[in-house]
């Protein structure tokens, strides 16, 4: 297994919240990097860990930047840009602490649909810093441009997708979760990444696809998921989903169904949130009609529930996981809160040619 790399997160005022998923998600989990500080002044002191579950997991929230590099020492070589703004784009702010950042000859991870190595001023800062940009949604060639050609139907494992109703709900860590889980199992397990922070975190196989234009989104969706199945011939494929597929203003789900045409769908939702995410004016969906949109457009069964619990009390999480499970006849958990074993068990029993392969 490669060495992780030493990095901070830069996640001012986001951290633990929606538009810090990015940082949120990497100091959960990162096959990558080594995480040793996020930055965010308003969570200075604290343990990121104990932040986002409650339990502490060892990384340091810093006021700055100064502080950051001062307290983890001189192993940091990675400046991991940790917000998702629903505006894609840099604050002065922002600018003002990346170009630090070079000076401390930290090599720059953006996620973001503004592209450092579009701008002069940041191409000629890294240059004379000696450091690397990397714009993880930037197309890199013109080999990002496939369009869909039927090769998914030569995939022979099962593929299952994480849907949600809302974005950052909690799909990609999920996804991760029930992944390791499988492979826990001995089941070769690939997890195909569909956003910046999956590709980010270390993901072997996906693209991040809001980042194509449109025509060439299913295709490339489809071509992750062939090379996936033609390198590794997984036992089981899991595709982390984005946004929700009755999102006004994301239709990444949309092309994950098509070009990934998954056999079935665990589907992520915030029983307390009541507006969706970025836009307050607009309801959250109801989980049965979005069920029913996910079954009806996918052609493929919803086998499981996961909660996300923010805003709710254990009692009622406990409640809800409960009522769902009655009204929906299939296992609901929260994964972070709980395990994935009901859902692991569910898989077993919807493909069963799988327990074979646990000898």
């Amino acid at each position: 297994m490669t060495e992780k790399v030493p990095a901070i997160v830069y996640c001012e005022g986001f951290f633990g919240k929606m538009d810090g998923k990015t940082a949120n998600g990497l100091a959960r989990y990162s096959g990558k990097y080594e995480i040793v500080g996020i930055i965010d002044s308003t969570k200075a002191g604290l343990d990121a860990g104990e932040v986002l579950d409650g339990i502490p997991n060892g990384i340091k929230i810093f006021k700055n930047i100064v502080d950051a590099l001062e307290g983890t020492g001189d192993t940091v070589k990675y400046f991991i840009y940790g917000m998702a703004p629903l505006s894609g784009s840099f604050s002065a702010e922002d600018s003002s602490v990346i170009f630090y950042a070079m000076e401390r000859k930290l090599n720059i991870i953006n996620g973001l649909h503004e592209f450092l190595t579009d701008k002069v001023s940041f191409i000629k800062k890294a240059a004379e810093c000696n450091v690397e940009l990397h714009d993880i949604r930037k197309q890199q060639n013109s080999n990002q441009r496939n369009v869909f050609k039927g090769n998914i139907n030569k995939v022979e494992c099962p593929r299952i997708a994480i849907l949600g109703t809302d974005s950052a709900v909690g799909k990609r860590t999920t996804s991760v979760i029930i992944t390791k889980a499988l492979q826990a199992l001995g089941l070769n397990t690939v997890m195909i990444a569909t956003g910046q922070t999956g590709m980010i975190q270390g993901a072997e196989f996906g693209v991040p696809l809001d980042a194509l234009t449109e025509q060439f989104i299913s295709g490339e969706m489809e071509k992750a998921v062939f090379e996936a199945w033609e390198a590794k011939h997984p036992d089981i494929m899991i595709l982390e989903g984005q946004g929700s597929l009755s999102h006004p203003a994301y239709l990444s789900s949309c092309f994950i169904i098509r070009g990934g045409k998954p056999d079935a769908v665990i589907v992520q939702h915030p029983p307390k949130r009541e507006k969706l995410g970025d836009y307050p004016d607009i309801d959250m969906p109801d989980l049965k009609e979005e069920i029913e949109l996910i079954e009806v457009f996918s052609r493929a069964p919803v086998i499981g529930i996961t909660i996300n619990h923010e805003n709710m009390s254990d009692s009622e999480l406990a409640e809800t996981i409960e009522a769902y499970e009655q009204k929906f006849e299939i296992p609901t958990t929260d994964v972070l809160k709980f395990d994935c074993e009901s859902l692991i068990k569910k898989i077993l029993a919807v493909f069963p040619h799988l327990n074979a392969k646990l000898a």
